[in-house]
């Protein structure tokens, strides 16, 4: 399996710097060289406010993917949660049982979901949306020459404190305004409790549908990462960690260590999110039995 995808990566690459020899493919490129103009008044640079929410999204989107995981895995979960029906949760119908993932799962969720509430309103309050919308037609032509830089080993020139390469800009514009919004809505009509309040929307959103939406997105999201981390470790770590965690352009140490520190972090909570140490926290809004 491996070697048959390393040939297939060396054939890609082959083929793509072919293909950039090619005079018309060449004048393409010089037209499109990877990068759509910003307006005049873009912002230059990342807020602080980004390193945090780069973070967090992180963070929340790592336990999101494992109890997402061990959801459709189907196992018995160690221990149930039930609400407590009382106060302002109260209501007719009697609570709906659901094993401890599945209560993970959803906290973790509105935890995302706020912080995204909080991303979306920075985002377009501070001017940095132009970064991340397309506002012109020539992102795709100059994504497709970005694409080919990439295929060729000829990787585009990083600067992402002034500019994305298109491709960068499109890839993060789906997973902000398309990718993220289906997670949430395929998310909801899925959840226990709601999925049979919704019925009356079968016929425009049935649940079949949300639960074919809804594994796949999750698979987008794990392979923009994967990709998102190589390339930042791979075209500049130090200055683009910089960019993401320190909010500086510089090849500096200090966005590194912001890394490395979230790493830590990420991996304790990883062991900390047991099934023992989990139930006392979703006791404190309803019953946990085994």
């Amino acid at each position: 399996m491996i070697p048959a995808g390393l040939a297939l990566v060396i054939l890609v690459v082959l083929a793509a710097r072919g293909i950039r020899e090619l005079p018309a493919v060449q004048s393409f490129m010089s037209d499109y060289p990877g990068e759509s103009e910003l307006p005049a008044d873009a912002p230059v640079g990342f807020p602080a406010w980004l390193g945090w929410q780069h973070f967090l999204n992180s963070f929340f989107m790592l336990f999101i993917i494992r109890t997402g995981w061990e959801i459709r895995k189907g196992k018995r979960p160690a221990a149930f949660w039930t609400r407590n029906n009382t106060g302002l949760l109260k209501t007719k119908n009697p609570p709906v049982r659901i094993g401890l993932p599945v209560w993970f799962h959803l906290t973790v969720d509105s935890l995302w979901v706020l912080n995204g509430v909080v991303f979306y309103i920075l985002l377009f309050a501070t001017g940095q949306w132009v970064r991340v919308i397309p506002v012109s037609w020539d992102v795709i032509p100059n994504a497709l020459s970005a694409a080919l830089q990439y295929a060729s080993m000829n990787w585009p020139t990083e600067n992402g404190w002034l500019n994305y390469n298109a491709l960068q800009l499109l890839a993060y514009f789906v997973t902000t305004f398309i990718a993220a919004p289906l997670a949430l809505a395929t998310g909801i009509r899925m959840a226990p409790g709601f999925a049979t309040k919704f019925r009356k929307f079968d016929k425009v959103f049935p649940l079949p549908v949300a639960r074919a939406i809804h594994f796949p997105v999750m698979i987008y999201f794990v392979a923009f990462i994967i990709v998102h981390v190589v390339l930042v470790l791979l075209t500049g770590a130090l200055r683009n960690l910089n960019h993401m965690y320190a909010a500086r352009d510089d090849q500096g140490w200090l966005g590194l260590a912001f890394f490395a520190g979230s790493i830590v972090l990420m991996v304790a909570g990883w062991f900390a999110a047991r099934p023992t140490l989990l139930a006392p926290v979703a006791g404190l809004t309803g019953k946990v039995r085994r």
